[in-house]
């Protein structure tokens, strides 16, 4: 076959069975025998093969497995990827529906649907090709795992349309391909998947895509973070038209006109939930008007416009066999129950925390006790109660130490807390913990120092206090177990990138007590300066509008103390960054503009600029932009469809100002 056939006949049965996969695999409609798909898959594979020069990163082959990776590239999502509140009972919807209701300035509807057991992924599409997939992370930034997804055939390659859009999905697997692989995996002797959750994560966090390709995923999508080339009005619109460019989307969704018939959707799911071929965790909730979520609009972690309805947690019997005491970074001494494995909600559960004391006395719990476990949002194992029916009399009482189990310093109760504390500094458990939570993802994010390497490096004391994680040193890291020359290269050049990050990181990572990572960015922001903050008095500290008495006394006494002072110079002379990278904090009396030290706020279709473009171009210029308005409100910006807030701005005399006239404004 010379050039110019093999060309065409490529495109054909590329075209073809890009045409069979979107039939099988989302329509659920084959219209061909799987011999067929065979056979002309095979002919594609050796075509080719056979000219490499007609290779096309879209072409179906590609769906069998690509190049091995040696570690995943982070990126950063366009639009970040928030999590949803969460909704337990019939009264959370209604005080959710009552909220949205208030926000939006009117009557509400919704679009329910089955909330999918998977991993949060986004897809980038340019032109209508599929460019990039990557996980959620923490909501900002993921990771690059295009190849992974290309395996999963009911992803298209090329939409019907050529646009450029973000959109969200969740990946999963079904729940007969689990079974067929932990099937597998018993025969190979290997460990179980808990759940097809963690099977789905695992398979597509595989640096060989070929793993992730043999584990038959697929994926629902749910929604466009972006999209340039056309436009909707509704979350319900946008599902048509995501169905329409050849996505899977999830059939079992209901536009509801009201609460009620959300509730009605999830209480028949609540019953159906066990009949799917895949597995579910709840019932999201949206409003349905785009209009209306810009008008309702976001908090720090969440939209207000939506809420997860979680099922309730599944209960199971078992027996607590023990009761193990954690030392946590800040010396709160934590009580765990060892219990006899059991299966909760999919995933085996070992142990559960029973959180304090006075819990363990509330509940009569006592070692031996057989004990109701469930696990809290379905995530995270907690005790319910005892049935003390079953008592024998051999059971045994427990008691609180007196000492710490790790450095045996005596414990003590703070004043108007239940926990019991280690307030020793040089106890290891909390050297550790410290250490533990100074490279996790949302501090100094060090990648491949997880809590067993940092046990490990502990244990062999080459690391005492987070200083001494940049004194490492090639030839010692070797010299450990499961130590290659591989893993420690990549991890000594994570622990160098470390070095650079904004000074935000590097606070929250030290671990002052009662300071977050949003109070960290805060204070970074505002102080600009290690060196400014270590002389900050605790009056400029209460001066930042979020930060508190018990926040501005815990930062002034942690870096009065003279070791704090020792370890900041140890990290500086190793190259450690000290000064706020991000945007900077703008004074209002520095800046010439009307809208310099106001209260803003914007409500309505904003038709010239995006919500989010006012609102930085605000902020720019010295405004705080709020979402409601109060009497402390200086100023409405109002675009069309302006409700509620409007009314109630003009009740209290607020100034009102069109986007047009702010538009004039900014110029």
């Amino acid at each position: 076959m010379n050039e110019t056939h093999a060309k065409e006949r490529i495109i054909e049965l590329r075209e073809l069975l890009e045409k069979y996969n979107y039939e099988y695999y989302v329509l659920d409609k084959p219209t061909v025998p799987d011999s067929e798909w065979d056979s002309l898959m095979k002919e594609l594979i050796e075509l080719e093969n056979n000219h490499p020069d007609l290779y096309d990163e879209h072409s179906p082959t590609v769906r069998v497995g690509g190049q091995v990776l040696d570690f995943f590239e982070k990126v950063q999502h366009n639009v970040p990827m928030l999590s949803l509140g969460n909704a337990f009972n019939e009264q959370d919807l209604r005080d959710f529906d009552r909220r949205a209701a208030e926000g939006a300035g009117g009557k509400v509807s919704y679009v329910a649907e089955l909330k999918i057991d998977g991993l949060a992924v986004s897809l980038l599409y340019e032109n209508g090709k599929f460019v990039r997939g990557a996980t959620r992370g923490d909501g900002t930034t993921g990771e690059d795992i295009t190849n992974n997804l290309k395996t999963i055939r009911s992803i298209p390659f090329r939409l019907k349309d050529s646009v450029k859009l973000e959109v969200r999905g969740e990946a999963f697997m079904p729940k007969k391909s689990f079974q067929k692989l932990n099937e597998t995996r018993q025969e190979q002797g290997l460990e179980l998947f808990a759940n097809p959750r963690n099977a789905a994560a695992g398979s597509l966090r595989q640096l060989d895509p070929k793993i992730a390709a043999s584990r038959n995923l697929d994926i629902f999508v749910y929604g466009a973070g972006q999209m340039e080339g056309h436009s909707v009005d509704s979350h319900s619109e946008s599902l048509d038209y995501l169905r329409h460019l050849g996505f899977k989307t999830n059939p079992e969704w209901k536009k509801c006109a009201d609460i009620d018939e959300v509730i009605e959707f999830v209480q028949s799911w609540g019953e159906k939930r066990p009949d799917l071929p895949y597995e579910i965790d709840g019932i999201v909730i949206k409003v349905d008007s785009l209009h209306q979520q810009e008008e309702l609009g976001f908090t720090a972690k969440s939209p207000r416009w939506a809420i997860a309805y979680k099922f309730p947690a599944e209960e199971v019997v078992t027996k607590l066999e023990g009761i193990e005491l954690n030392v946590g970074r800040t010396g709160v001494v934590t009580p765990t129950a060892l219990l006899q494995p059991v299966v909760v909600a999919g995933t085996t559960v070992k142990r559960a925390s029973l959180h304090n004391e006075d819990l363990i006395r509330e509940k009569d719990i006592k070692i031996g006790d057989y004990v109701v476990v469930k696990k809290a949002g379905d995530i995270i194992p907690e005790v319910v109660n005892v049935i003390v029916e079953r008592r024998t009399g051999d059971e045994q009482d427990f008691a609180m130490p007196t000492h710490c189990p790790e450095c045996d310093s005596e414990l003590e109760r703070l004043d108007g807390e239940v926990a019991l504390r280690c307030l020793n500094p040089q106890c290891p458990a909390q050297i550790r913990e410290g250490l533990i939570h100074f490279v996790s993802r949302n501090a100094m994010n060090i990648d491949g120092l997880g809590e067993k390497v940092i046990s490990q490096l502990f244990k062999e004391k080459l690391i005492e206090d987070v200083a001494d994680l940049y004194a490492l040193e090639r030839e010692r890291l070797l010299q450990l177990e499961r130590m290659g020359e591989k893993s420690v290269d990549n991890l000594l050049d994570a622990i160098e990138k470390s070095k650079e990050n904004s000074l935000e990181k590097l606070l929250f990572g030290l671990g002052i007590r009662h300071v977050g990572a949003k109070a960290a960015k805060t204070i970074a922001q505002k102080f600009e300066t290690m060196d400014a903050l270590m002389n900050a008095s605790r009056d400029e500290l209460l001066a930042i509008d979020e930060i508190g008495d018990k926040m501005a006394e815990s930062v002034e006494l942690y870096f009065s103390k003279p070791e704090v002072a020792e370890l900041v110079s140890e990290l500086r002379d190793h190259g450690v960054n000290m000064e706020y990278k991000g945007p900077k904090l703008v004074k209002a009396e520095d800046i010439d503009s009307i809208f310099a030290g106001k209260t803003v706020v914007l409500t309505g279709k904003l038709s010239i600029l995006t919500r989010n473009e006012a609102k930085e171009k605000l902020e720019r210029l010295g405004a705080k932009v709020t979402g409601s308005v109060s009497k402390n409100t200086d100023m409405l910006i109002a675009g069309e469809d302006a409700g509620s807030k409007l009314e109630k701005a003009q009740s209290l005399g607020v100034p009102v100002m069109s986007e047009q006239e702010l538009v004039d404004e900014l110029e």
